[in-house]
């Protein structure tokens, strides 16, 4: 469509898209009138800065210090929900509030947590991780001994394979950003790279494949090809600056960033070099993509490139026409996040948002787009690009390729639609 201009406060604004969507430029010339102008409209009262009122707060000394920071209790909704298996009390999942979280960085309080058997009490002090298999000495490391080796640091989003599974349902799931997308987060993970650890070991020249098992009372295992855990698995022992928490596998976890979220092992205890995949149960009965025809897919491990817009969405009401800031996040296990594609009219048009920086690889990406809504009806999507060129798929497409027959992988386009009254609900396209 051709692209047409309107004035708010004075200054020009290019829209680029149906339905109301604006250039990024307003996002990538910070400080320019027009960015300002959508930052201003934005507000719904301007009052004078000497109208401030001196609120109770200001005339009483606030509270003390304490061992361990918490939020403020004005954001106590900024919390995980979560479902349990029926006569269990930790075999299950926590998903993320991603519509109540911006940036890219997930605080390590509302991480998503995905559990097989409940979180184990592990005594870091007795705690091992044993290497062997097809290595000539095999080795156990203390925690402490992890400790001495060189240490790096990774952005990397985590994802479980299952996030996102409500897509593949006939009818679209009556809920929002975080029970659809809930089980992705993204941290700073800090340990020691695999790698130096299998060097040390000596690995035979026949092995190509490891074995990952972790401590829980599931024994939790999968297999990973050699190749891959040499390049950039990681034994994480920090996540954004402390100690693995210990819903994500604390004193110890395998990362292995894109990769999807179960063969990430938590509480790992153990790794065997191997010459083949091992075919544990939680490769074979579990983590397989069933296809249309019956057969199955196995280790298809990276997570593939996928966005999801998380303001507006379901949950968080338009109030009134005007200008609004759309945003979500975007990832790939493939690499870098190279454009996201923003539509107010469910795909007719597309504009390309603004990437936030920093755009790191197999990371959560923030994208922006400014939208001057008129109060009538809108039909939200994002559409990611990876830098190996890979396109975010219509749920039409998914479904084609993989059926209904899985729960697994699922990245499609998801679509909210926005009421003349402002609501937001989940819609298929």
């Amino acid at each position: 469509m051709a692209a047409d201009r309107s004035t708010v406060h004075g200054s020009d604004l290019d829209i680029v898209a149906g339905n109301g969507l604006i250039h990024r430029r307003m996002f990538l010339r910070a400080g320019t009138a027009a960015a300002a102008a959508i930052a201003s409209a934005a507000l719904p009262n301007r009052a004078a800065a000497d109208a401030l009122p001196v609120e109770p707060w200001m005339k009483l000394p606030g509270s003390g210090f304490v061992g361990y920071g918490q939020p403020s209790k004005y954001e106590e909704k900024v919390a995980r929900t979560w479902n349990t298996a029926p006569g269990t009390t930790g075999t299950g999942a926590a998903r993320t509030p991603l519509q109540l979280l911006d940036g890219m960085i997930t605080p390590n309080g509302v991480h998503f947590e995905r559990s097989h058997s409940g979180i184990p009490d592990i005594n870091p002090d007795t705690h091992r991780l044993l290497i062997h298999g097809l290595v000539k000495r095999p080795l156990v490391f203390t925690l402490e001994s992890l400790g001495r080796y060189p240490r790096e640091s990774r952005v990397a989003f985590l994802e479980c394979g299952g996030n996102g599974q409500l897509l593949y349902q006939k009818e679209p799931a009556p809920v929002g950003v975080q029970a659809i997308h809930g089980l992705v987060s993204c941290a700073e993970w800090t340990g020691v790279k695999l790698s130096v650890l299998l060097q040390e070991a000596g690995v035979d020249p026949k092995a190509k494949w490891i074995l990952a098992e972790g401590a829980d009372a599931a024994g939790m295992s999968r297999s990973v090809s050699l190749a891959e855990a040499m390049e950039d698995a990681l034994i994480a022992l920090y996540q954004n600056g402390e100690r693995v928490r210990p819903s994500n596998g604390y004193p110890m976890r395998l990362l292995l960033p894109g990769y999807e979220g179960n063969i990430n092992v938590k509480w790992l205890r153990r790794i065997k070099v191997t010459e083949g995949p091992t075919m544990t149960k939680d490769e074979t009965s579990k983590y397989t993509i069933t296809l249309p025809d019956g057969k199955s897919l196995q280790f298809v491990l990276p997570q593939e490139g996928k966005s999801v817009i998380t303001q507006p969405s379901p949950g968080l009401s338009m109030k009134e026409p005007g200008l609004y800031e759309i945003s979500g996040l975007a990832w790939s296990g493939y690499g870098k996040i190279t454009k996201v594609e923003v539509s107010a009219d469910g795909g007719k048009s597309w504009a390309n948002a603004a990437l936030q920086p920093p755009v790191l690889s197999k990371a959560l990406t923030r994208f922006r787009m400014p939208w001057r809504w008129n109060g009538g009806p809108a039909v939200l999507q994002s559409r990611a690009t990876d830098e190996t060129g890979y396109v975010q798929p219509t749920r039409e497409k998914m479904i084609a390729a993989r059926g209904n027959r899985t729960i697994y992988h699922a990245n499609a386009i998801t679509t909210w639609a926005v009421s003349d009254k402002g609501e937001v609900k989940h819609v298929y396209a």
